[in-house]
């Protein structure tokens, strides 16, 4: 990412940074996990030293099978009780709370998603991050509270055992440390290698995925059944899968070499070897312990060695790639907005004058400018027409009046006040948009229209009739549209589609109106008819709207025609077709067009 720290945070950091965020969503499901883990952890290790130890002294002591008996029911019990516990805990908190911590969580990332910049977007390495942060949120929430579960049975584990193994033999405690402390480096260099073949893999499968999604969305359908295209596509999804393939075997050999030595040196030399000879000899050359104290020791020494290795070794295996993880998901919610809020909050009054001054304006990463020096009046209740050809700067002008991006060099003023100086919320709250790539979603058409969870349902009637929208609706304005989630709703044709989207400008309550090829997917009757309504239902507005089909700009009040970044023409249809220059060749082509038909 853009805004990465110089130094990453370090693996224990990480953890306890996303466990406060998950105790403040839900205190009783951290707190229930760590105990969950001692309930399960604990008694097992227990029995297995003490329940076992005291058994063999009874048989090898010669006293009665009863107590035998009696021990191991009393073993049972404890046993039966503690899963009952983590069972009734996980049936009826755990499940309930987990979800609650998911939408918890996930809602921190949308809402930080919906506050970042356009520019973010731009920047491919921040995207594939913030993809494989908003997609491994749930995944990273079990595999933490799995790993602190754990943890803190295994602590609170290794604390009772130590302190009963320490009163036997304390020379075995120090044997297990000095294993696990030699063999600790082994393991996070095994964690580093399995995070960076997770980024790797990622990007890898994102792409695959996309040209896997192209063969069962709709909206790739007919272009998919019409051309010879699934040759490319199966070529280019196999491409990926197979980076994807190549990346594990890239990865898989070393981390196994790695996990190899590790795991012959503490479990086989370690656990295996020293400890167990040094046990035989307090048994067989000093007769320091009874059999019932041999197998208790030895039972202690490797739960000690386990716990230690999982809470040192482990940890850093363990920890670590969750921690890289953790780390990316840090920095993207820390991520800076270079768009700033002003100290003003912007009102939303009648339309007032927009100037544009010397307004140039260069994506990050290009070299080349997308706007030069742009210099336009925009005087209230105007419509106003940006035309020109693909990449002129028309839509990249727009977004700089909205503060999708802010400008390079140069401002833009409405009622002479600088739009930086306004707080962003309230800036675009002034003005409606209708994007050329606009969204319809899954929701009731009046939803659609409102955008709002509250929609006023006559404004979204007025709205609809505007924007010329006469689709029959089943169920009038709780119709749902697209059957994403509701097999009765509505599917629409592109031009139904662009008059919903239409019909948001007309619904909201602002002074001005940007459609960008608002008429794009509509015939030439409802394109007429669409500009009758604009420029009726847009009287009290100031409209700047982008059109290729120049029979949309007849009626503007001005038209700027934009080429290369610039503004080369400037003035009314009649103006314009009057200078003979790019404006008129482009309409008498058009109309060339329409006359042949």
């Amino acid at each position: 990412m853009r805004n990465k720290s110089k130094k990453e945070h370090s693996i224990m950091s990480n953890i306890f940074y996303f466990l406060s965020i998950l105790f403040k969503i839900s205190p009783a499901l951290v707190i229930g996990e760590a105990l969950w883990g001692v309930i399960l952890n604990l008694p097992t290790k227990l029995v297995s030293i003490l329940g076992v130890k005291y058994i063999i002294d009874v048989i090898t002591n010669g006293e009665s099978y009863h107590k035998v008996f009696i021990a191991v029911g009393i073993i049972a019990a404890v046993l039966l009780f503690g899963e009952l516990i983590a069972w009734l805990f996980r049936e009826f908190f755990w499940n309930t709370e987990k979800e609650k911590v998911y939408k918890g969580l996930n809602t921190k990332l949308y809402n930080k998603a919906k506050s970042l910049d356009l520019e973010s977007y731009d920047n491919p390495e921040f995207y594939n991050n913030f993809i494989l942060t908003i997609e491994s949120s749930s995944e990273n929430i079990q595999n933490i509270l799995n790993l602190v579960r754990r943890y803190v049975g295994e602590f609170i584990s290794l604390l009772t055992i130590c302190a009963i193994v320490f009163t036997i033999d304390p020379i075995c405690l120090l044997i297990i440390g000095v294993i696990v402390v030699i063999f600790t480096p082994i393991s996070k260099k095994i964690g580093n290698l399995q995070m960076q073949r997770r980024i790797e893999n990622n990007k890898y499968h994102r792409r695959a995925d996309y040209f896997a999604r192209i063969f069962y969305l709709q909206d790739y359908a007919k272009e998919v059944r019409m051309n010879n295209i699934k040759p490319l596509l199966m070529k280019r999804y196999n491409q990926a899968a197979d980076d994807v393939i190549e990346n594990q075997k890239k990865y898989v050999a070393k981390i196994d070499a790695v996990y190899f030595v590790q795991e012959t040196g503490v479990q086989i030399l370690g656990f295996m070897l020293v400890l167990p000879l040094y046990l035989g000899y307090c048994v067989i050359k000093t007769n320091t312990l009874s059999a019932g104290d041999f197998v208790a020791t030895f039972n202690s020494a490797y739960s000690i060695a386990t716990a230690f290795s999982f809470l040192t070794v482990g940890v850093v295996r363990n920890f670590s790639e969750q921690a890289k993880m953790i780390e990316k998901y840090r920095t993207f919610l820390n991520e800076k907005n270079k768009i700033f809020d002003g100290e003003k909050t912007a009102e939303i009054t009648k339309p007032k004058t927009i100037e544009i001054k010397d307004l140039s304006f260069t994506y990050p990463g290009n070299d080349k400018p997308t706007l030069n020096n742009i210099n336009l009046t925009i005087k209230p209740y105007e419509k106003i027409a940006l035309v020109g050809y693909n990449g002129a700067g028309k839509t990249t002008l727009t977004n700089l009046l909205l503060r999708l991006y802010d400008a390079t060099d140069g401002k833009i003023l409405i009622d002479g006040e600088d739009i930086r100086n306004c707080t962003v919320n309230s800036h675009r709250s002034r003005f409606a948009t209708v994007f050329q790539d606009f969204q319809i979603f899954s929701c009731s058409i009046s939803e659609n229209v409102a955008l709002d969870i509250n929609p006023d349902i006559s404004r979204v009637r007025q709205a609809l009739k505007h924007s010329g929208f006469t689709k029959e609706l089943p169920n009038d304005m709780d119709t749902e549209l697209l059957r994403e989630f509701d097999d009765n709703g509505i599917m629409m044709s592109g031009g139904e589609s662009q008059k919903v989207a239409i019909a948001r400008a007309f619904y909201k309550n602002c002074p001005y109106i940007i459609l960008d090829e608002p008429s794009a997917n509509l015939d030439p009757v409802a394109e007429y008819n669409l500009n009758q309504a604009m420029l009726d239902a847009a009287k009290d507005k100031t409209v700047v709207f982008i059109s290729h089909r120049l029979s949309t700009t007849v009626n503007a009040d001005k038209i700027y025609v934009m080429e290369n970044g610039k503004i080369i023409e400037s003035g009314s249809h009649s103006e314009l077709m009057a200078q003979n220059s790019t404006y008129a060749k482009m309409f008498n082509l058009q109309a060339e067009k329409y006359r042949k038909i």
